[in-house]
């Protein structure tokens, strides 16, 4: 830390308990009473170097006792005024970033200024200031720390401003540009040639070189009221927004001990945000200004901010009950995000005084309403068009696709609550659009567990949360599930045997295709291979036969109940089926799963084993041939 020696003589100043004498050899003449500390000293030395002074002394009336003077009102207590002691005797002394400040509103204070004397106090520590100081990054932080003591004063000689301003432009600039040495916080020291230095030795090794954000962590022990007038001195000079917002978040993690509770990131980021320190311990309301103050200073671009600490300002925000607009405005951020979060993310407790649900289930549809209207927005800017012959289809499909997976998930895991209604559950679920869901494999999985969990819903209700998933879009492992599951409604699993079989339909289509293709290849493929392939479509063709056997029996059978319904009302039977057909939603009566009209006939599959048998001899009399030529 750099200093500024004054004076020249050597130390006369003694403290016995709670005073302080000076033994130049004369009594002293006058008492000055600071606080609870009294400094026995001599009128003359005070009064030639300072105009406060030489009015109070004029106006005292001496006594018994002597002259006493009594100053309660002096920047920095009895601590400055004792370096101000000294300068006035010439006693050496030392002004360093961590005193300056005080030394400085004290010589305000007290008039020590020109008028009194060539080289006053004031000029000195103003030439310190400057020619220091400011200069120095780290004694501009130390000064600056130093300011809250004696705020008022400060703030009338601008030198919080000064100090703010000089470690702003620092900010903007290459480090190296603006003093010797920096290094990173117990770096080694560097030589002017920018070698790193042992002993005082230049060993010509280079030292790494400073990341952009090495400002971070001094920013970071500075109070919010200076913290953030440091921020809008960086933007105003044109510091970039990714570096505002990531000194913002280094700034959260050391006050605020709830984001620090869930840690990610890379490793590097996570070992740079851990030098922060430990977490200073701040009172409840102080935590909420902070949470309040972050939300204000954050920059309005996307992606600025890892979607985890937004998660994590957001779950601070509301244990600590914050402001409604600094939570809406953390919800309107992480919705923005939402394509970036995880399900650990959206797993918030419940913290209003309802508690109704274990977790904040409103709160995640906000911010899932925040993120649809920005994808809509997207959409609106750069629609769905054609361009050389070619559909861009549907916007922002990649992020609402993982966002649509990500809420799946999130269901699932909120489902066995049982004080969740449903309305609330099925709102949520209806949330995401019909083209956001690939395959409704998750969203079937987390209707599964509700149902298991709410065991009391009426059939109505049951039907009503079911008729969110496509069962067009279920796959063939969810089909089997859902055939078997008897938690779900009828007319829900009749739709699943009946898309099951379309798809095990053109699953065996499929391999007829295969199975002729085959044909003509196999000549190309030596025995071996061709028996291999024989073998894994047998046994595929006969997994699938079982299959459809199975279906069948189960259309077969429910087609009688159906029937027999119909006959205890009256009806034909083929009406019954027929009302029932249009009320399960069946378009075409040809793909009806019935066992008469559309089976998968055994002479066909056997067809296809008998041109597998042609084939594999056509391959081995090919081989045969080849060996007699």
């Amino acid at each position: 830390m750099a200093c500024m020696k004054l004076g020249s003589k050597t130390d006369a100043f003694r403290r016995q308990g709670q005073a302080w004498f000076c033994t130049t050899g004369l009594p002293s003449d006058v008492v000055v009473e600071i606080e609870e500390m009294s400094f026995h000293l001599h009128k003359f030395p005070l009064l030639s170097r300072s105009g406060v002074m030489e009015r109070l002394i004029a106006e005292a009336s001496e006594g018994e006792e002597g002259c006493v003077i009594r100053l309660s009102d002096v920047p920095g207590g009895a601590r400055s005024f004792e370096l101000v002691a000294k300068f006035c005797y010439g006693v050496k002394l030392e002004l360093t970033a961590s005193n300056v400040v005080h030394v400085r509103c004290a010589a305000e204070h007290l008039e020590m200024t020109e008028e009194y004397g060539e080289g006053n106090l004031v000029s000195q520590a103003e030439i310190f200031l400057n020619q220091t100081i400011f200069r120095s990054w780290k004694d501009s932080l130390k000064a600056l720390q130093t300011c809250g003591d004696v705020l008022s004063e400060a703030e009338q000689l601008h030198v919080p401003k000064r100090c703010i301003d000089s470690l702003a432009a620092k900010a903007c600039t290459d480090p190296a540009l603006f003093g010797w040495p920096m290094t990173e916080r117990g770096g080694p020291m560097q030589s002017p040639g920018g070698s790193v230095l042992w002993n005082g030795i230049s060993t010509g090794a280079r030292p790494k070189h400073s990341c952009a954000d090495w400002w971070y962590e001094d920013a970071s022990t500075l109070p919010l009221p200076f913290y953030k007038r440091l921020i809008s001195a960086m933007e105003s000079r044109g510091v970039k927004q990714e570096m505002i917002a990531g000194s913002l978040v280094c700034y959260a993690r050391k006050y605020l001990p709830g984001l620090n509770r869930r840690q990610g990131g890379s490793e590097e980021s996570t070992n740079r945000l851990a030098t922060v320190g430990s977490v200073a311990l701040l009172s409840e309301q102080e935590q909420k200004t902070l949470v309040e103050e972050i939300d204000r200073l954050l920059p309005l671009q996307t992606g600025l901010v890892p979607t985890k600490h937004l998660f994590g300002l957001l779950r601070t925000a509301r244990i600590l009950r914050a402001d409604a607009s600094c939570i809406s405005n953390l919800e309107k951020r992480t919705g923005m995000q939402l394509d970036k979060a995880t399900l650990e993310d959206l797993l918030m407790p419940n913290v209003s005084y309802s508690m109704e649900t274990l977790y904040d289930v409103d709160c995640v549809q906000r911010i899932l309403e925040h993120f649809l209207t920005m994808d809509q927005v997207v959409g609106d800017a750069s629609p769905s068009s054609v361009d050389d012959g070619k559909s861009t289809g549907p916007p922002s499909l990649t992020p609402i696709t993982m966002v649509a997976k990500l809420l799946d998930g999130y269901l699932a895991e909120v489902a066995p609550d049982v004080h969740l209604k449903l309305p609330k559950f099925h709102s949520l679920a209806a949330a995401v659009p019909e083209y956001a869901r690939p395959l409704d494999d998750g969203l079937y999985r987390a209707i599964d567990i509700y149902l298991k969990s709410h065991p009391w819903l009426a059939e109505p209700e049951r039907e009503q949360l079911c008729r969110l998933m496509d069962c067009q879009k279920l796959s063939l492992e969810a089909c089997t599930h859902a055939a078997q599951n008897e938690r779900l409604p009828l007319r829900i699993i009749v739709q699943v045997l009946f898309f099951e079989q379309l798809q095990l339909r053109t699953s065996i289509a499929g391999c007829f295709l295969v199975s002729e293709n085959l044909d003509g290849s196999r000549q190309l493929r030596s025995g071996l291979m061709g028996a291999n392939e024989n073998q894994v479509l047998k046994v595929g063709m006969d997994s699938m036969r079982m299959r459809v056997a199975e279906l069948e029996k189960e259309c077969s059978s429910m087609k009688e109940e159906i029937d027999k319904l119909g006959k205890a009302k009256g009806s034909s039977p083929s009406s019954a089926w027929g009302n029932m057909s249009k009320k399960f939603g069946f378009r075409l009566k040809s793909q009806m799963c019935s066992a008469q009209e559309g089976s998968v006939s055994k002479q066909k599959i056997d067809k296809v084993g008998e041109k597998q048998g042609k084939g594999k001899k056509r391959v081995h009399l090919n081989e045969q041939k080849k060996l007699i030529s």
